[in-house]
This record gives C-alpha cells, structure tokens and sequence, in this order.
C-alpha cells in the first residue's frame, strides 16, 4: 500500500513539544491532554493522541463509572462463583451451565449512532455484541434487543422506529440468530436520544473458553476480517462520550457500516480457528478500533507489541495512520498466533476467504510500539491506554428535585371503581403504547432458526436449547423500568433485577447469572451522579441477595438532549439454567377448565405504574416495593411446582398489573378466562381498580389443571406463599372479570395489536421463519 501521508513521528513530537494539538476535538479535557503528556513526558504524536483519545473516552474507559462498578466486585461471595467462569474484565462473562458446556452473554449499547443512523446504528449494535460472544470462543446462538424510543406520535419517532428495527433484523436475520425477546418502550424523554441495547449469546465447551490476553514473545499479532475503510472514526471519543444538545448531535462523525454476510463468514472462521488450536488470543474489534485491540491485548498480558501500520488492508487508500487508528470499521479480529501455526492459521482464513494481514509481533519488552513506513508513531505503556487512564471522582449531588416527586404520589389520583370507568381503563392499557402487541417489531424478526430456540416472543423469556440429547439449555430476560428508576434509582435497578429474575423463574429455569447496560445522562451532572452511584449500590446490593452475580455489561453516559438527561435506565439481563427445555413453562393458557391462581400479595402500588401514566399522565411518589426474600422463594415454589408437573403456565406480574398479564394470557394461544376479584380484594384489603392495576412485586398468575389443584395449594401453604384462586380457564375465548366488563380475544387483539400498526405501518402476520 503507498500513500502520500507523512504521520507524525515520536522523534518529531519530542523534537517540536510546542506544537498545538487538536485533543478538544478528539474529546480530551485539557487536564488529561497534560496528563498524556506527563505520561510520556513528551507531547503525544498524532497516532498516540488518536490512541488516548478514544482509549480514555467515557465509552472505552468507564473512567467515571469504574469507582462504582468495583462495587460488583465486593459484593460477590463465594457461592456466587461456584458457576462464574469469567467474569468483569474480558470481552464477556461466561456461565458453567453443566454437563461441559458454558454460556457466555453480554448486553451493550449503540445509542447515539442508533439516531444519527438508525439502520447502520442499530445493526452494527448486533454485530459488535456478536462479535464479543465469538471472541471468548463460543459459537453465537441467539440475540436480544432493548429498545427505548421517543414518544409514539412525534414525527421523528417513525423515522428512528423504522431504521432501528430494521437494521436489528437486517443483520440477526442475516446472521442466522434467533432473536429471542428484549423490551420496547416510548417515553419521550427518549425523543433525541433513544436507547438502542442489544444482547447476544454463545454456547461453548469448557475448555474452549479464549481469553484477549497476547502473551509470548515472538507470537505474531494478525488482523483478519473486513478491511479498514472510514467509517465510525471518534466514534467512541466523540459520538458515544458526548451529549446531544437541543438542535441534534452536536458532532456527526461517520456511523460505522455493518456487513452480516462478512460476520456470518468471521464467525464460522474463528470457529475453526478455535477448533484446530491455531490462535492463542483474540480480541474483536469495536470501539476504538485497531487502538483498542492492539493497547487491550497487550495490557491484559503485560507484554509488548511492535506493529506496523501500513500492513494494514485500507478500503480507503487515502486513510491517514491516526484515522487507520481510530477507525471502527466493522468485521474485524486480532489474533495472536504462535509462528509455528501461521501457516495453518493463514490456511484456514484463506479458505474462508477472509482477507489477512500479518502486523506485527509481540515482545516481552512491556511497550506497544506502532510504526508507519518503519517510522515510529506510536511508543507507550499499552497498560496507560488501555488500564490506567484517568478514574474520575465526579461531584454527587442529591437531586434537587426529588423530594416533589416522591411527595407527588398516585394516591392522590381519582381512583373509580365504576364497571364502565374500569372498563375504559382496562381498554386504554391494553391499547398503550408500552403495553400494546409488539408483534409488528419481533414478527420482522427471526425466532426460530438453528432450531434450538424452545421460548420466544411474546413469552416472558426466550429459552434456548444447549445440548439436543439432554435438553440442557438456558433462559434469558431483560427488564428495567425507567419511571421507576426516575423515582428511586436505587429501588428502580432492584426492581429491575427482580423482574428480569422472575422472568426467567416463571419458564421453569434457575435464575443463575447478571448482565447489565447501565443508561444514564451527562456524569459531568451531580445529580446524574447521584442517580448512578444509587442504581449500583441497588443492584449490586440485590444480587448479592438473590446470589446472581454480574458477569459483565456496560455504561453508556452522556444520554441526555441538552442539560434534559433521560430517566436513569439500568438494563437488567439475568441468565437462568433449565435441566431440560421440555419443561419449559409458557406464559399463556393453553387448555380450558384449569384453575387459575395468584401467587403474592396486592398492595396499593400505584406511583409509576401505566395506570398512572396512561390514565392520568403522571409520574410521581415512590416505587413499588421489592422483597428479594420472597423474590427468591416465589422462584424456588415455582420450580418446585414444575419439577412436579403442578403448573400448566406461568406469567409474572409488573407493568399493567393484573389487568395487563390476564390480556397478555389469553392472547398467547386464544384460551378465555373468568376471573373474580373478590379475594383479592377481600384478602389484601385493596378495591377493584388497586387489584387490576396495581404494580406490587413478587406475583405470578399460574394455571393449574384440576386434578393437580389441591396437591399445588398444599406446596404453597407448605412454603409459606400467600396464593389466590382467581379464575377458570375458559373454552369461550372471552376474559371475563366478574361484575366488572367482558372482552372477547378478538376484542383484546384489536386494541392490543392496532396502536403500533396505526403509527408505523401494516403488520407482518407471522414470524419470520
């Protein structure tokens, strides 16, 4: 490759200290330009300016994250790592599930691309997370998307909706991964600045776990994949470490540019790859590109590199060695290969026809040296760039307005219990936008290919099948509640984790593992902060109670248009093992005449419901309460239950209450219900519209066939959990609340399926197959 670019060389930078450099374009704060330069005491050339830039970005570095997140850390016990493999600090955790085999999973986010680009954001979101699962050696076999858009019927909202669904499709589906579930929420808080959060998931054998750590002296350093081209330059320096003001991003560099064709033949390469023993690390390359991959590998080994830029393969010949640097082209590896395997290494990509290049070497000499012509560019401690950047203390300050809005509470709302007030409520819910059929997103996905996928939408987790001759598999779900989240953050994240675990609790799996995308405003706001250091202290208190470690994730700051930060978003994924996916519990009724209960108790739990907000628009008081002691009972009742073969289905209770999961039951396979209330309400000491509406925590509706009715009620006396006989499922394809209102199933379809279609287009009638 030739090029007219003369890079900047470290002789040069020492011979010309006085010369200006452009680190506020690049995202450094001027404290950390003179840090950089105390650090190699010397001005940085270009290439290492390029380096730092995007290394100690809030994104790479979680410079202003990390004092918080060691808090996961503390709180692990010992028995929380009886299945933890790996955890913080690679490119994903991984989870022992049995029998040899290990599941690793992660959930990201590409945010801000998702609005400049939505298609290219959102698919290149899936690709980068894809591309993390293959890195620890594991086969990818499923996705997940948690998505938070603006609100439904502003003019910009289609635009974003429309790119971000479609790349998420465009690319899964072309990758040949079942999606499997996620979230959709509008709230307009999200209006310029929309959550686009995906998951993905690996299956592997035990001792094929791979780690990014380049170890070896003389072990070559080889990029493989796709060729640097242009796109996604600053990408994590700027666009993801910055915030958007009020008339759009305030700086456009390029989106990055998916191709899943190109992936789908990476993944099968690596595999191979792995299979035959031919790589001693990896290290996919995302955010920051080549300056990530290259300071990573050799920090996390505590070696030396020596590479040479231009043996890079350009799309774009006109690349300068800083651009090359920071570029976040997509479909890329770094291997580190022992020379002895080159050859057979070389062999496998050239069959694949991935294109390869060999950069350098590592040295056991603790530098990462980086060169352009044989000139040196680059000359650094790889543990200053990709460990030991700045950790911020940033200010914390209680939020000035809180005490209002907990003081604001829903029990000052008019509440009616009027059949035909309930009734228009009930009507108003079900056709809301967060609570409405999603189906016009998820059918334009992929559920079922590689034929494992045994839980999809719209089950309350998506379970996936690990082993055919045993059945051994694992379920996954992810949940958070901004609203809740704006009221208390600490109780919010609980409420999170909770939710996510009785998710996969009610499919008959064991909640065994976290992940999670911490989304917050500007940390440069103390009351952001505030809100952040409550979230983790929440949820790193909440698994060490229910015994669920954090396994890895991801913060994304800056998520706020102007000084407006969106609600505190802390994405909860939690990771459960099943013995064997046949007694996979779904979450509708399939057959009439079984008996229906509800397990927990109804409190008045009204502040931040979809009661609250859709009926009156208001957000304000405290949110419900968690118990993470019955939290973790309910879960061990309803394995019990299932062991036993007592229950039929199970679907949790949470946003839209009763009112939503009794909708969400008949419309999964079109069986009615009758359903009373008068226990409920006689029992808890709540009225009509508390027990349909109320958000309390720790509830589950189960059906259970009749000649399994008294041996299902003596296992929860026998384990202390109130229950409630609530209803019948019925033939009549009908939910009946007795004394209240009738809806037939097509009636509920109608108002459920018609508010996304009314706003984005036609519905696509099936799943993708």
């Amino acid at each position: 490759m030739t090029t007219e670019h003369v890079a900047d060389t470290v002789e040069n930078a020492a011979a010309t200290p006085e010369k200006e450099q452009p680190y506020g374009a690049l995202g450094l704060k001027s404290d950390e330009y003179d840090q950089i330069r105390e650090i190699l005491g010397r001005r940085p050339t270009s290439g290492e300016l390029a380096m730092y830039s995007v290394m100690w970005s809030e994104h790479c570095s979680y410079k202003s994250s990390k004092k918080y997140l060691r808090r996961f850390g503390e709180k692990v016990t010992d028995e929380m790592r009886e299945r933890l493999m790996v955890g913080m600090g690679q490119n994903a955790g991984v989870v022992d599930v049995g029998e040899g085999w290990a599941v690793t999973f992660k959930v990201e986010s590409h945010n801000h691309p998702s609005y400049i680009e939505p298609f290219q954001g959102a698919a290149t979101g899936v690709g980068g997370i894809v591309r993390d699962i293959i890195s620890m050696g594991a086969r990818p076999v499923a996705i997940m998307d948690q998505l938070r858009f603006g609100a439904i019927d502003h003019p910009d909202t289609a635009r974003v909706v429309h790119g971000v669904v479609s790349g998420i499709s465009s690319y899964g589906n072309s990758l040949g991964l079942p999606n499997i579930g996620g979230e959709t929420v509008f709230d307009s808080v999200y209006q310029a600045n929309p959550l686009v959060n995906a998951l993905a998931v690996g299956v592997m054998r035990h001792e094929d776990i791979r780690l990014a750590n380049a170890t070896g002296a003389g072990n070559k350093v080889v990029l493989f994949g796709a060729r640097t081209g242009g796109d996604g330059i600053g990408g994590a320096s700027i666009l993801a470490s910055d915030s958007f003001d009020d008339g759009g991003p305030t700086k456009r560099p390029a989106v990055q540019v998916g191709d899943p064709f190109a992936e789908k033949v990476l993944i099968e390469c690596c595999l191979e790859l792995y299979r035959d023993d031919l790589v001693e690390a990896i290290q996919d390359l995302g955010a920051a590109g080549i300056s990530c991959a290259t300071s990573e590998l050799a920090a996390n080994g505590g070696s030396g590199m020596n590479v040479e830029l231009t043996e890079v393969l350009l799309r774009d010949p006109s690349l300068t060695a800083e651009e090359i640097l920071m570029s976040e082209s997509q479909e890329r590896m770094m291997a580190i290969v022992a020379p002895e395997k080159l050859d057979a290494f070389l062999a496998v990509v050239d069959k694949w026809d991935v294109e390869t290049s060999v950069l350098g070497e590592v040295t056991g000499d603790g530098r990462l040296i980086i060169t352009w012509n044989g000139e040196t560019i680059v000359d650094v401690d790889p543990s200053t760039v990709a460990v030991d950047g700045p950790v911020y203390d940033r200010p914390v300050a209680y939020p000035t307005w809180i005490d209002a809005l907990q003081a604001d509470s829903a029990a000052t709302l008019e509440r009616s219990n009027d059949p035909d007030v309930l009734k228009q409520q009930f009507a108003s819910l079900v056709s809301s936008p967060n609570l409405a059929d999603t189906s016009w997103i998820t059918n334009q996905y992929d559920y079922y290919v590689l034929g494992n996928t045994a839980l999809s939408f719209p089950d309350d987790a998506g379970m996936i099948r690990v082993d055919e001759e045993s059945g051994l598999g694992f379920s996954i779900a992810t949940d958070c509640n901004g609203r809740y989240c704006q009221l208390d953050p600490n109780q919010g994240a609980q409420l999170a984790l909770a939710e996510a675990y009785r998710n996969v609790a009610v499919t008959g799996a064991k909640p065994t593992a976290v992940t999670d995308c911490l989304n917050f405003g500007s940390p440069e706001n103390p009351e952001v902060m505030w809100q952040f250091s409550q979230a983790v202290d929440g949820l790193s208190d909440a698994c060490k109670e229910l015994g669920v470690p954090v396994t890895g994730g991801n913060v994304s700051f800056y998520n706020q248009t102007g000084d407006t930060p969106i609600h505190p978003t802390p994405v909860v994924g939690v990771l459960g093992i099943i013995d064997d996916v046949s007694r996979r519990v779904p979450s509708g009724w399939q057959d009439p005449g079984h008996n229906i209960y509800l397990l927990g108790t109804t409190s008045t739990e009204l502040d931040g419901s979809a009661w609250a907000d859709v009926v009156h628009s208001h957000l304000g008081g405290r949110p419900p309460k968690v118990d993470l002691d019955a939290e973790k009972r309910l879960a061990g009742l309803l394995a019990a239950a299932n062991d036993e073969w007592l229950i039929a289905s199970a679907h949790d209770l949470s946003t839209g209450g009763l009112a939503q999961a009794l909708t969400d039951s008949v419309l999964r396979f079109g069986v009615g219900a009758r359903v009373w209330l008068t226990e409920i309400m006689q029992r808890d000491g709540v009225d009509a519209a508390t027990a349909l509406f109320s958000e309390s925590t720790g509830r589950v509706i189960v059906s259970v066939p009749r000649e399994d009715d008294v041996k299902f009620r003596g296992l929860c006396t026998g384990r202390g959990y109130p229950v409630a006989r609530i209803g019948v499922t019925d033939s009549v394809a009908d939910l009946e609340v007795q004394d209240v209102f009738t809806f037939s199933a097509d009636e509920l379809r109608e108002l459920s399926s018609a508010t996304l279609q009314k706003h984005f287009g036609e519905t696509i009638a099936e799943p993708v197959a």
